[in-house]
């Protein structure tokens, strides 16, 4: 052995040894247990270190091969795990220090694109020395090596992202580094690598493909997770902030913002970086970044720095004073350096490090309890001051503001980059606002507003140096328009002018973002109550001198939304006050303008071309002005006879004036109708002074004219929509008030002009709409030359029409009825319904932006919005060219369905599928028939298209004799289909399914016409159909299904995804079944008897099972037989239901079905699969509808048993076909068995249900006939069920099945029979149950869908059970409510018995068991609250356990009633609703829990209501943090206001309204605490500004409360309310006395 020892070591210490030996003894001497060293493992990783560390200094040569080598050597020990084992028994190996050094050299050298070996070798040693505590104390002892080792793997790291991407593999010079070598090889045989690179397999630990960039990047992981560790370990903080600042700041900012930005996407995925890698890194830098720079005992430095001289006595603790520290300069001085990286990049690094640091300096001294709070928010403040001259953004302060310090300044010009700027500003303005440093009451009183002064320079540079291409410009405004209004107050002429009324066409992105600002700016000013305010600014603005093209859209559609809503919180007055002011407006800036120099007729050219532009820009503003108007008054809260009298002539005074207005404008455009005559007029007015002269001035005059028209359009539009508005609107006023006195001057001038009765002025007026001759004859509107005017004049006919028809007299008039018919086809102008191809228009709803691509939308919308209007007066061609526009605007949006647009936005196919979905359609009988009939004849279209391989179908021919006949008349009450073609249709659909021969073959693309118009047919009413509609369709369809099959081109081979068959007869089922259910459906079997529909559907679908390729549609076959199966269950209990001839029907389909040709198919050795299945189902469907309608009557029992017997006598022998089937089918559709199997048990249980049936009936046998099959797939279901994860379908039928079973055997064995043997069942399916409900692969989705099924089968096996046999199960269910299962992670086991609780408890138990049950309920409520308490304090288990739990406890007090006599369990049952969390949760998980809460509370106020009167506080406060919690998610957050989150808050909203009105009925439980409740509820909504549709439900709810409250209770209310809340509760109040309380007295006006 010594000689062994002493060879091995003299040769590795002799210097005549060559390397390369040395290189082979030291690796033979580490594998080798025959080399005995002395302490082996540390001389050998010593050698191998000095060896190292001696080529390094240069003390040593070796080639490189020997340098690789040693390297490899050192990674391989490393990692190998005799030195892991050698570890973990705790003894001591240690590196040289030395070694340290060498690693950040090598580095260093990586860095710069020079290693001497392979950069993963490095990466694999780093990682093998910090993965092990002991050797990587050689970093971790010194700190700053540690440091120094972090800052350079940040960088290499970075230069690794940054480094561009290769294109070619081709290398241009040798590299020591053979990795793309090693991976060139890699890609293609492994076994072909080059001898060199292959190292010893036995003494190899680690695998060569991984990547270099994965290496590196693992490593860095490791050395951010060690530097973490020891960085904690540091005492002195000062030390700690410096080293950081001089040597890491700069690379971790680097290397966090290119691994977060998205330029460096690309590289990512290059280099293999996986999102989580990505984020652990960002998260350590993070923690790194925000302990080192501001930990608690830096605290006093930035005090000392950032405060202002004369604030810092007293403003920082002892020892403030004593360093020179200056953390923030230090900070800015190294992220403003410009040598850490490159200069493209450093704007971008800074603005997002800027904002980080202020994260993380909020998250440190942002928070302060008592007298320091105010102390720390100005610290934060004055912080962020140092920050914003980073970005180069330089704020000129006045007044107060000089308080702050002076900031050096950054840059001589702007920002480098606007867009990061802005961006950057945001990020730090929205951390102000959600850290709530800026107290405006603080600020003003004890700083001299120095914060207000800072925003309000910000504001001033932002609108001074207006971004309005950028989203985040509009952004920060909205943020500082959040902080306090008087930021923006001084400029809000600029801001008007900025952000909203000069803003032109922009993005997308970028009008949402001035959208959302807007929405808040009026918001805002509606709390304030100062809308009139913004409404005069905004006058003033819109009415300035035109800087450029003035804006035609003003209101987009949700500022018109949000204006609407903020409208409707304003006081009625004030919204006069708005009107007025915006009629004051056009008044006074643009009639002038408009009637300027009217009368002068010769100018100079270039006087006259500047009128035009002026006049031009004055009728876009009076357009802009109208629409304001429209939209502010029809938002206005109508009359009724409860308003207040000086409101009605405030209202009244303003109609008049703006009835006035609207007159001088008309007039206006006529007088220049008549002005323009002569200049349209020919030669006589114009001088003779030749020919040419006269072509010049005909060709000005046409000029001028087309100049003259852009001013009159705009203003012709103005005027029809404020006479619009005036005339809907004085409409409501007369209706509601009776105190309003309407006088419409149009009319009276009319009257003067025409000498008529005063009735017929009305009629006049219309025929004059109608006519067109309101306006000039070149101004009169046309869908392509003002569109917005033609729609005007559409809704102002209409609003005449309304008048005519609620003024009963004229509607009496002979001419009446004409002249309305009339004017229906000028509404209609069926000419302006057309549907175009290609994309369809979109249109948002607002009149501003009807032009000629979105007037056919607006056009339609607006006739089928007034459908019920216009119906009565419908001529026949309109009412056809109206069902034919709907039908092909529904078809055009389904081949537009992939294209998303904005949720309110409205397009043709919208508005008709909304149409065709409403319940009301079908009342419009004339447009609903032929909306059928266009749909029908669209088929018949379809079908005649098609290849008819022997001529011409019999029904087509006669048909298409008829229509040609017929083609000149419109007659709507004419049947589609006459008699003679239904009798020819009903003989092609029999002549086929008795011959299988069809009669029509359709390509695929007539197949997807087809289905959309089933589509479109299937969303229709079929009560609404008409027998003769009905039947038409009907047997439309029916022949579509049996005489029609997909064309087939032999020469093209299609994947299996094109079989369009299938799905096609699916959706034919679909609609059969859909028209089935239709109440006119017995003309149809007044047609064709019920029996031979139901033989024909069944032939002809075999006859497509036959030409099917199961291995290529096997999913939609079986859509196409479960489609069949409900076909077959609907008919068969229509037949049964309406007793049409039931014995002749049933016993001809029975007949059918038990025939030879059926038995032979099933029976073949060659039998299709799909065939048998299709059987089976049909003879389980036929027997399923016949066994669930027993018990009619005896006659219908004794015919249904007959058909019964027949048939399951053949289900028996049909099973078993199918199972040989599905053993010998082929191995493509082998997939598709787990399927099958939830179809066999379908098919046994309906099978078993039906055999006992016939068991009841029988006297003679109470022995099953298939008792052996029955056990077969019983023990089969036990054994398979929650072995492992099964579709939904397979669990359902299999419960079913176990309770058909249970109850099966309980009938047909005797008493004595039963015995052990049912009890181990028992035993057996509660175990079962149980194991499903704990499954691991149950989502809690599945467990809701399983749980009636479970429910049923836990009723039959308790039924007749005694108390010992439930003693079983209640002992399973308290072993299941342990709460250390659940503290173990088991809450699956223990949510299975809470769920075996509930189901348990809504069971019909026998009497005794329900003692027992009820007897022990205190107990289990006590362990299930136990169990929610504890389950509350993890999130993770909200929406899977705790909400479940709360359920089932739910249930156990609504089964409870009566039964828990001990108010206790309830008592405790509130305690643990109390712990529920209610914040911080997404939508789907908050609606879940509030529900939960709410449903619980409801249940012990309807159920336990004597225990309200000592539970009434515990109750009300968990009442009362739901109340809290929807108010803070219900509030206005801009651009999420709509949508899913939406309904969601909307919901809950509702169930508080419903909670409140449960407690004003049950207010004797809850004496003197209403008061309380209005308290809490004003105090909570004064926070926040809550979105309409939920503050409405919510100020239902509590007018409610407000009724409990007496005349005391109200003036405590305003007396000890706090002055902002009080304010609240006045305008709640007033509402209530307003609405709510003369509505509960029941005042007149609230009846019909």
């Amino acid at each position: 052995m010594s000689a062994i020892y002493s060879g091995i070591y003299l040769k590795l210490k002799s210097p005549q040894t060559p390397w390369e030996d040395k290189l082979k003894l030291a690796r033979f001497a580490w594998i080798s247990s025959q080399c005995l060293l002395p302490n082996k493992e540390q001389v050998l990783l010593d050698w191998c270190t000095h060896a190292l560390t001696g080529w390094h200094s240069k003390k040593v040569e070796f080639s490189q091969d020997v340098l690789e080598g040693l390297w490899c050597y050192l990674d391989d020990v490393l990692h190998s795990r005799k030195l892991h084992s050698f570890l973990k028994q705790g003894k001591a190996i240690t590196l040289r220090l030395n070694m340290a050094q060498l690693l950040l050299d090598q580095l260093q050298e990586c860095a710069h694109g020079r290693p001497p070996v392979c950069v993963s070798t490095i990466m694999s040693v780093l990682l093998g020395i910090l993965s092990s505590p002991v050797l990587s104390s050689v970093f971790t002892t010194k700190y700053e090596l540690v440091i120094n080792l972090l800052a350079k793997f940040c960088l290499l790291a970075s230069h690794e992202i940054q480094k561009p991407r290769p294109v070619t593999r081709q290398r241009t010079e040798p590299d020591t580094c053979q990795d793309e070598m090693i991976m060139e090889h890699l890609q293609t045989e492994p076994e072909n690598l080059p001898d060199e690179l292959v190292l010893d397999e036995n003494f190899s630990s680690k695998s060569k493909k991984n990547h270099q960039s994965a290496d590196l990047f693992e490593a860095l992981l490791q050395v951010l997770t060690c530097y973490l560790s020891v960085q904690r370990q540091q005492a002195n903080l000062n030390r700690v902030f410096t080293l950081v600042t001089n040597q890491l700041v700069q690379p971790l900012v680097l290397l966090r913002y290119l691994l977060t930005s998205q330029d460096f996407t690309a590289s990512h995925s290059h280099l293999h970086l996986r999102q989580q890698q990505r984020r652990d890194i960002r998260l350590k830098i993070d923690s790194i970044l925000h302990m080192a720079l501001f930990p608690s005992e830096l605290l006093a430095s930035y005090k000392a720095e950032l405060f202002p001289s004369k604030e810092r006595s007293g403003k920082h603790g002892p020892g403030g004073s004593k360093g020179a520290l200056k953390p923030v300069s230090v900070l800015l001085c190294k992220l403003n350096a410009q040598d850490y990286c490159e200069q493209s990049l450093l704007y971008s690094l800074k603005s997002d490090t800027l904002s980080l640091l202020f994260k993380f300096f909020l998250e440190s001294y942002g928070k302060g309890r008592g007298e320091s709070e105010e102390e720390q928010r100005m610290l934060c403040f004055y912080f962020l001051v140092r920050l914003l001259p980073a970005l180069d953004v330089h704020l000129e302060q006045q007044g107060s503001a000089s308080s702050v310090q002076k900031c050096p300044p950054a840059s001589a010009c702007g920002p480098e980059s606007w867009s990061l700027a802005l961006q950057a500003v945001e990020s730090l303005l929205s951390q102000v606002l959600s850290a709530d440093i800026y107290n405006v009451a603080a600020d003003r009183i004890r700083h001299e507003e120095v914060q207000l002064s800072c925003y309000r320079a910000l504001a001033q540079m932002l609108l001074n140096e207006a971004q309005t291409s950028i989203p985040a410009w509009y952004r920060c405004l909205k943020v500082l328009l959040s902080l306090n209004h008087l930021i923006l107050e001084p400029d809000l002429v600029e801001l008007l002018s900025k952000a909203w009324v000069n803003a032109q066409d922009l993005e997308a992105q970028v009008q949402r973002a001035r959208q959302i600002m807007v929405c808040s700016l009026i918001q805002t000013y509606t709390k304030l109550r100062q809308l009139s305010r913004l409404f005069s600014v905004l006058l003033s603005v819109i009415c300035q001198p035109a800087q450029g093209d003035c804006p035609p859209f003003l209101l987009s559609e949700s500022i018109s939304t949000s204006l609407r809503t903020c409208l409707l919180d304003t006081p009625p007055s004030q919204v006069l006050e708005i009107c007025s002011s915006v009629l004051k407006s056009i008044r006074t800036c643009i009639l002038p303008v408009l009637v300027k120099e009217q009368r002068e007729a010769d100018v100079m050219e270039t006087d006259g071309a500047h009128r035009d532009q002026e006049r031009d820009d004055a009728s876009l503003k009076l357009f802009c002005l109208s629409q304001l108007l429209h939209v502010v008054l029809f938002s206005l809260k109508t009359l009724d006879n409860s308003s207040p009298l000086p409101l009605v002539r405030q209202s009244k005074s303003f109609m008049e004036e703006m009835q006035q207005t609207i007159k001088e404008l008309f007039h206006m455009l006529m007088a220049d109708k008549t002005s323009l005559k002569p200049s349209l007029s020919s030669g006589q007015k114009i001088p003779k002074k030749g020919k040419k002269n006269l072509d010049a001035r005909k060709s000005e005059k046409v000029s001028k004219l087309k100049t003259e028209t852009i001013w009159e359009q705009k203003t012709q539009e103005a005027v029809l929509l404020l006479r619009y508005t005036w005339v809907e609107v004085d409409t409501l006023f007369h209706i509601h008030c009776s105190k309003y006195t309407s006088v419409d001057s149009f009319l009276t001038g009319a009257e003067d002009e025409t000498e008529a009765p005063s009735r017929s002025v009305l009629l006049v007026q219309i025929e004059n709409l109608v006519l067109g001759s309101v306006f000039p004859s070149h101004l009169r509107p046309s869908p392509s030359f003002s569109p917005t005017s033609c729609l005007l004049l559409k809704h102002l006919t209409l609003q005449q029409m309304k008048k005519v028809l609620l003024d009963s007299a004229l509607v009496n008039e002979s001419s009446t009825a004409a002249l309305l018919k009339r004017a229906v086809q000028f509404i209609v102008a069926k000419s302006e319904l057309e549907v175009r191809s290609g994309g369809e228009p979109v249109w948002d709803g607002q009149i501003s932006s009807v032009n000629a691509s979105t007037y056919p939308v607006a056009h339609w919308y607006l006739v089928i919005s007034n459908l019920s209007l216009i119906a009565p007066h419908l001529s026949g061609e309109d009412v056809h060219h109206i069902a034919h526009t709907l039908v092909g605007s529904l078809l055009n949006g389904q081949s537009e369905r992939s294209k998303h647009h904005p949720p309110s936005s409205l397009t043709s196919s919208v508005i008709s599928s909304q149409l065709t979905l409403s319940s009301v359609f079908s009342e419009f009988a004339s447009v609903f028939s032929t909306t059928v009939q266009s749909l029908s004849q669209r088929i018949i279209g379809v079908l005649k298209a098609g290849f008819k391989p022997r001529g011409c179908p019999k029904f087509l021919t006669i048909h298409e004799k008829e229509t040609a006949a017929l083609s000149s008349q419109s007659d709507l009450s004419r049947p589609f289909f006459s008699p003679v073609t239904k009798e020819a249709i009903i003989e092609d659909i029999l002549t086929s399914s008795k011959t299988e021969k069809v009669h029509v073959l359709l390509t695929d693309t007539q197949i997807s016409e087809l289905v959309n118009l089933l589509q479109i047919l299937t969303n229709l009413h079929p009560d609404g159909m008409s027998s003769e509609d009905l039947s038409s369709v009907f047997l439309l369809l029916l022949y579509t299904f049996t005489s029609t099959s997909r064309q087939r081109d032999p020469g093209i081979v299609e994947p299996p995804e094109t079989e369009a068959e299938p799905l096609f007869l699916g959706k034919l089922f679909a609609a059969l079944t859909f028209l089935l259910e239709g109440t006119s459906f017995t003309s149809v079997l007044k047609l064709i008897h019920g029996g031979t529909l139901l033989q024909t559907i069944l032939s002809s679908l075999l006859w497509h099972s036959k030409r099917t390729k199961l291995q290529d549609a096997f999913t939609d076959w079986l859509d196409v037989v479960k489609a069949a199966q409900g076909f077959v269950k609907s008919l068969v209990q229509l037949i049964i239901i309406r007793n049409s001839s039931v014995k002749l029907n049933l016993d001809q389909f029975a007949s059918f079905l038990t025939s030879k040709k059926i038995a032979s198919v099933l029976s073949s050795s060659g039998a299709s699969v799909s065939s048998a299945y299709l059987l089976v189902a049909s003879l389980a469907s036929f027997s399923q509808a016949m066994f669930s309608n027993l018990g009619r009557s005896k006659p219908m029992d004794q015919t249904l048993i007959q058909m019964l017997s027949r048939t399951t006598s053949l289900l028996g022998p049909a099973v078993e076909s199918v199972l040989k089937c599905q053993g010998s089918c082929d191995a493509a559709i082998q997939p598709a068995s787990i399927l099958s199997q939830a179809f066999v048990v379908k098919v046994v249980t309906v099978m078993l249900n039906c055999e006992l049936a016939l068991l009841s009936v029988e006297t003679k046998s109470k022995q099953l006939p298939h008792i052996t099959l029955y056990q077969t797939v019983r023990q089969q279901i036990l054994r398979e069920i929650s072995s492992a994860p099964r579709p939904m379908d397979f669990l359902l039928s299999s419960l079913h099945f176990l309770s058909a079973f249970y109850k099966t055997l309980e009938v047909s064995r005797a008493e004595e029979e039963q015995g052990e043997e049912m009890e181990e069942l028992y035993v057996q399916i509660l175990q079962t149950v149980h194991g499903l409900l704990k499954a691991p692969w149950l989502s809690p989705n599945d467990v809701e869908k399983l749980e009636p099924a479970v429910q049923e089968l836990l009723r039959h096996l308790v039924e007749k059970r005694t108390t010992d046999q439930f003693n079983i199960l209640l002992l399973m269910i308290a072993e299941g409510l342990d709460v250390s299962k659940l503290r173990a992670g088991n809450w699956k086991e223990v949510l299975s018995a809470v769920i075996t609780v509930k189901l348990l408890s809504t069971c019909q138990l026998p009497e005794t068991c329900s003692k027992v049950l009820w007897l022990i309920a205190p107990q289990i409520i006590s362990a299930m609250v136990f169990l929610v308490r504890s389950s509350s304090q993890d999130d993770s288990l909200t929406l899977p356990f705790t909400v479940p739990m709360v359920t089932s406890v739910t249930s156990l007090l609504r089964q409870g009633e009566g039964l828990i006599t001990n108010p206790h369990p309830v008592i405790l049952i509130l305690g643990a609703l109390h712990s529920l969390p209610l914040t911080h949760l997404s939508p789907p998980v908050y609606h879940s829990v509030f529900m939960a809460v709410h449903e619980a509370l409801f249940a012990i106020i309807q159920c336990h209501p004597q225990v309200l009167p000592k539970a009434a506080p515990s109750f009300l406060n968990v009442f009362y943090r739901l109340v809290a919690s929807i108010i803070q998610e219900g509030r206005q957050r801009g651009d999420t206001d709509t949508g899913v989150e939406n309904d969601v808050y909307l919901q809950c909203s509702k169930q508080v309204e419903r909670m409140y009105s449960h407690i004003a009925a049950n207010a004797e439980s809850f004496t003197s605490l209403p008061v309380f409740m209005v308290a809490q509820y004003v105090t909570e909504l004064q926070k926040v500004t809550l979105r309409p549709h939920i503050k409405l439900h919510l100020t239902e709810g509590i007018y409610c409360i407000l009724d409990l409250c007496m005349e005391h209770d109200i003036k405590f209310l305003k007396a000890g309310l706090n002055t902002g809340v009080r304010e609240v509760f006045n305008e709640l109040y007033n509402s209530y006395t307003h609405y709510h309380k003369p509505q509960r007295q029941g005042e007149d006006k609230y009846t019909v």
